[in-house]
Protein backbone atom coordinates (compact mmCIF):
# COMPACT_ATOMS: atom_id res chain seq x y z
CA UNK A 1 0.00 0.00 0.00
CA UNK A 2 1.46 3.35 -1.07
CA UNK A 3 0.96 5.88 1.68
CA UNK A 4 2.04 9.46 1.02
CA UNK A 5 1.97 11.73 4.02
CA UNK A 6 2.22 15.46 3.39
CA UNK A 7 3.32 16.20 6.95
CA UNK A 8 2.06 19.44 8.44
CA UNK A 9 0.93 20.74 5.04
CA UNK A 10 -2.36 18.86 5.32
CA UNK A 11 -3.06 20.37 8.75
CA UNK A 12 -2.21 24.04 8.08
CA UNK A 13 -5.63 24.74 6.56
CA UNK A 14 -7.20 23.73 9.90
CA UNK A 15 -4.83 25.83 12.03
CA UNK A 16 -5.17 29.37 13.26
CA UNK A 17 -2.66 31.87 11.79
CA UNK A 18 -1.04 32.16 15.24
CA UNK A 19 -0.35 28.42 15.28
CA UNK A 20 1.16 28.53 11.78
CA UNK A 21 3.50 31.35 12.93
CA UNK A 22 4.51 29.33 16.01
CA UNK A 23 5.35 26.32 13.82
CA UNK A 24 7.44 28.56 11.53
CA UNK A 25 9.36 29.85 14.56
CA UNK A 26 10.07 26.29 15.71
CA UNK A 27 11.36 25.39 12.24
CA UNK A 28 13.55 28.50 12.25
CA UNK A 29 15.05 27.49 15.59
CA UNK A 30 15.98 24.15 14.03
CA UNK A 31 18.01 26.10 11.45
CA UNK A 32 20.12 27.73 14.19
CA UNK A 33 23.56 28.91 13.04
CA UNK A 34 26.46 28.50 15.44
CA UNK A 35 28.75 31.48 16.02
CA UNK A 36 32.24 31.10 14.61
CA UNK A 37 35.46 31.93 16.43
CA UNK A 38 37.26 35.18 15.55
CA UNK A 39 40.98 35.08 14.91
CA UNK A 40 43.26 37.68 16.52
CA UNK A 41 43.67 39.70 13.32
CA UNK A 42 39.89 40.08 12.83
CA UNK A 43 39.43 41.02 16.50
CA UNK A 44 42.12 43.71 16.17
CA UNK A 45 40.45 45.02 13.00
CA UNK A 46 37.07 45.23 14.76
CA UNK A 47 38.67 47.07 17.68
CA UNK A 48 40.35 49.57 15.33
CA UNK A 49 37.11 50.29 13.43
CA UNK A 50 35.17 50.68 16.71
CA UNK A 51 37.69 53.20 18.05
CA UNK A 52 37.67 55.13 14.77
CA UNK A 53 33.87 55.15 14.66
CA UNK A 54 33.67 56.54 18.20
CA UNK A 55 36.39 59.14 17.63
CA UNK A 56 35.12 60.37 14.23
CA UNK A 57 31.40 59.80 14.95
CA UNK A 58 31.01 57.52 11.91
CA UNK A 59 28.04 55.33 10.98
CA UNK A 60 28.86 51.61 10.79
CA UNK A 61 27.20 48.35 9.76
CA UNK A 62 27.63 45.98 12.68
CA UNK A 63 27.24 42.24 12.06
CA UNK A 64 26.55 40.23 15.20
CA UNK A 65 25.33 36.83 16.31
CA UNK A 66 21.95 36.95 18.07
CA UNK A 67 21.98 33.38 19.49
CA UNK A 68 20.18 31.98 16.41
CA UNK A 69 21.64 33.62 13.33
CA UNK A 70 23.72 36.53 12.10
CA UNK A 71 22.10 39.95 11.96
CA UNK A 72 23.32 43.33 10.69
CA UNK A 73 22.38 46.75 12.03
CA UNK A 74 23.35 50.27 11.02
CA UNK A 75 24.62 52.12 14.10
CA UNK A 76 26.37 55.20 15.39
CA UNK A 77 28.72 54.07 18.15
CA UNK A 78 28.40 56.23 21.28
CA UNK A 79 30.93 54.51 23.52
CA UNK A 80 32.99 51.35 24.01
CA UNK A 81 33.48 50.10 27.56
CA UNK A 82 36.33 47.58 27.41
CA UNK A 83 36.16 46.74 31.11
CA UNK A 84 32.50 45.66 30.90
CA UNK A 85 32.98 44.54 27.26
CA UNK A 86 29.91 46.50 26.13
CA UNK A 87 29.15 48.87 23.26
CA UNK A 88 26.55 51.60 23.56
CA UNK A 89 25.20 52.67 20.15
CA UNK A 90 22.39 54.55 18.47
CA UNK A 91 20.42 52.44 15.95
CA UNK A 92 20.03 54.63 12.86
CA UNK A 93 17.01 52.75 11.45
CA UNK A 94 15.09 52.05 14.68
CA UNK A 95 15.97 55.41 16.29
CA UNK A 96 16.77 53.91 19.69
CA UNK A 97 19.76 53.23 21.93
CA UNK A 98 21.09 49.65 22.00
CA UNK A 99 23.74 47.75 23.96
CA UNK A 100 25.94 45.03 22.49
CA UNK A 101 28.45 42.69 24.03
CA UNK A 102 31.84 42.67 22.31
CA UNK A 103 31.60 38.86 22.14
CA UNK A 104 28.52 39.09 19.88
CA UNK A 105 30.28 41.11 17.17
CA UNK A 106 31.53 39.21 14.13
CA UNK A 107 32.22 42.05 11.67
CA UNK A 108 32.03 45.83 11.36
CA UNK A 109 32.31 48.12 8.35
CA UNK A 110 32.23 51.90 8.03
CA UNK A 111 29.38 53.16 5.87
Amino acid sequence: MDHRDRGTIKWTSLMLPEHVEMIKKVWKEDERVEKGILDEQKAAEIDFVLQRAVHDQLTVDLKFHNSFDYETRRLKIESVNKRERKIKAWDVDEKDMVLFSLEEITDITIV
